[in-house]
């Protein structure tokens, strides 16, 4: 089955001209970096593509389409090579990616969408791509509202915002161009241009809560904008060191959007995706507001509250509950330990948090580790290997980098722009090395 069939009448001018004026926003032009898309085949995405296509090819930037089959359905086959005939008729390359981990018997959809978030993140970067494109449209704003509203943990969406994978969507931005217009003018914009698409019987299965509502009609009715916090400010006033600990001026969690921050600041120090429970947050921002000096650990995040700083850094003792793991690494090989340091070792080893490791260390290592905070040291990667023990800060065998700054300025909307995301990529926003 081809999708692209003789154009019936003259497209909707005014959803492209919408459509390019996010792109324009948002995108760099004429350069060699693709633009990656998320083409499942269904109708919003198929849209997205056409529109696209005209873009990518009017601002000299390659299009990447990435289809992920979840085998969910028995024609999940026939589906990713109409997507692959789709996208080559636009023009665009293709890759076809599959989820072939076990499926879980509970919370599917979560599962399957953290998967196809992940795979399309690892094609995106491996390719050279900064941005990802997604069709999500207003109707998917009100019906996760109305998913929230129900008990649901599902994120809101928004125009622009960094890979919810981590670490594989490092350096990573979805563009979501689509969020202003319906289903509905979509479906019309595709019978207008000729255009065929898939329907996933899984849209209107009941036993899923997003069917539920679309079936309910609680779409674009429901729909609602949420309270938007300057978390860029908040991000210009915190300061994050080689270890990975982010310093925050007490004074500044009196602003509106200091619990919005310090659930993002928590996550990304700890190196984890969970997010804190919104009563335990309310506990630990009300205490830190009281002035008082305590300590306390949240979703792998340590806090030191004392005077007019507050230190937030990765719990050691996460250790004893399986976190901090030991990671094996090959010469010259990328990987990321701990979800916040990425760095290419010389030679093979073993990565490990420094916990119980420091008299190993060299008088001149040790005096390095010393310039981190207290609280911060025992999560200090060292590189192990032929007797030897490095931090990896300061080996010089290590090419290496904190990931906890840029993930931080990412999440709290500093990067406006694909330009920004290549200085995030390459590091200029990373801690300096302890040397």
């Amino acid at each position: 089955m081809r999708g692209l069939t003789a154009r019936a009448r003259e497209p909707d001018s005014d959803l492209r001209s919408r459509v390019a004026a996010e792109l324009d926003a948002r995108l760099e032009r004429h350069v060699d970096a693709p633009v990656a898309l998320a083409l499942s085949g269904g109708g919003d995405s198929v849209a997205l593509l056409a529109l696209a296509a005209d873009w990518a090819k009017a601002n000299g930037r390659p299009l990447l389409a990435l289809t992920v089959d979840h085998g969910l359905q028995p024609q999940s086959g026939d589906w990713t090579r109409f997507a692959g005939e789709l996208a080559r008729d636009f023009g665009a390359k293709w890759r076809p990616l599959a989820w072939t981990d076990p499926k879980p018997s509970t919370g599917l959809p979560a599962a399957a969408r953290d998967a196809r978030h992940a795979l399309i993140a690892d094609a995106a970067r491996g390719a050279g791509a900064r941005v990802v494109l997604f069709a999500h449209t207003l109707d998917d704003i009100g019906e996760s509202e109305a998913m929230r509203a129900e008990g649901s943990t599902l994120g809101r969406l928004s125009a622009w915002a960094p890979s919810p994978a981590w670490p594989e969507g490092r350096g990573l931005f979805l563009l979501r161009p689509l969020l202003g217009a319906t289903r509905a003018e979509l479906r019309d914009f595709l019978r207008a241009e000729g255009l065929a698409w898939i329907e996933d019987p899984a849209n209107t299965d009941p036993r899923y809560a997003r069917a539920r509502a679309r079936a309910a009609g609680q779409g674009v009715v429901a729909a609602a904008k949420p309270v938007r916090h300057d978390l860029a400010s908040l991000a210009a006033r915190a300061r994050t060191d080689a270890g990975g600990t982010v310093h925050i001026p007490r004074g500044a969690l009196a602003a509106d959007g200091a619990m919005a921050f310090m659930s993002v600041a928590l996550v990304c120090a700890g190196g984890g995706r969970r997010t804190p429970r919104g009563d335990r947050l309310a506990i630990l921002l009300a205490r830190l507001r009281s002035r008082e000096a305590f300590t306390a650990t949240l979703v792998g995040a340590r806090v030191e509250a004392g005077g007019d700083q507050i230190l937030i850094t990765r719990d050691a003792g996460e250790l004893a509950r399986g976190g901090l793991k030991p990671l094996t690494v090959k010469a010259s090989e990328t990987v990321v330990w701990d979800g916040r340091f990425e760095f290419v070792a010389e030679r093979a080893g073993e990565v490990r948090a420094l916990k119980g490791l420091q008299s190993r260390l060299s008088p001149a290592d040790r005096a390095l580790v010393a310039r981190l905070p207290a609280m911060a040291r025992p999560g200090v990667p060292v590189l192990v290997g032929d007797e030897t023990l490095s931090p990896l800060p300061a080996c010089s065998l290590v090419q290496a980098h904190c990931l906890v700054g840029a993930r931080l300025a990412a999440a709290c909307g500093v990067f406006a722009h694909e330009q920004e995301i290549a200085v995030l990529s390459r590091g200029e926003r990373a801690a300096a090395s302890l040397c």
